[in-house]
Formats: C-alpha cells, structure tokens, sequence
C-alpha cells in the first residue's frame, strides 16, 4: 500500500484505455486544491464530524473515516517520518479497535512502541494486544 490512502491510481495508470483519455476541462471535474495534498498529520486528526466536512461532495466519503484514518495509519508508518508519531499515538484512544490497533503498528515503524504499551495498558480488545504483541516481537 505504501503512501496510498485512497483511490485507484494504479488502476488508473494501468488501465489501457486511458491513454486516450483527455484532461477534463469542466470545473466540476477537477480536483479540489485543498484535496490535492492535504499534510498526513491533519489527515490524522480527523475525527468523523471533520471527515465529513472536509470530503464533502467527494467520493473519499464513501471509504468511511475509520477506514480512511486506519489507511493514513498504514502510509504514516510506511512514511518512516517520525514526527507523525505523535498523531498515532493519539489514535490509539480511538473508539474504533481497528484503527488502535493500525495506530500500534504504525508507532511500530516510527519508533514509539514504548508509548503505545503506556496508552494501552488497560486495552481489552483482542485484535489490539493481537498487534502489539506482534509489533513488541518485532522490534
């Protein structure tokens, strides 16, 4: 997955009809400035009612937040830049155990397991210890 949080780039790019396609030339059609490069550590903090307003109007709503927030997780730790280790760590309150637990995984890679094991010291879903367990052996 790499740096990818949404869409169908590969898709997109392997596709052989698109080499005919054109650029669009309708307003509606093209990208929103503030969509084209949004920082990762904002995407981070999204919390549901922020997701919504900021993809209003735009298919990146149809993923959900929890999934989209566990996807900016997955590029945070591929990224190996630590100063998104403190968004992770927020994430690993997060009602939702997926992202928890993508938060442990991702504090993994960034070097703040040892934040991860103080957050979660009274975690009781499975799948959460499941990934600290798995990130602790790791490192």
């Amino acid at each position: 997955m790499g740096n990818r949080i949404y869409g169908c780039d590969d898709c997109l790019s392997a596709c052989p009809w698109n080499k005919f396609a054109a650029t669009a030339r309708e307003m509606k059609l093209q990208p929103r400035a503030d969509l084209l490069e949004p920082p990762l550590a904002n995407l981070l903090m999204l919390d549901d009612a922020a997701f919504r307003a900021f993809f209003s109007g735009s298919p990146v709503k149809r993923i959900g937040r929890d999934r989209f927030v566990r996807n900016c997780l997955i590029a945070a730790g591929n990224s190996g830049d630590r100063t998104l280790a403190e968004p992770c760590r927020r994430l690993l309150a997060d009602p939702d155990p997926g992202i928890r637990g993508m938060a442990v995984w991702a504090l993994a890679r960034l070097g703040g397991l040892e934040t991860a094991r103080e957050s979660l010291s009274e975690e009781t879903d499975d799948n959460v210890l499941d990934e600290l367990m798995r990130a602790e052996a790791t490192t």
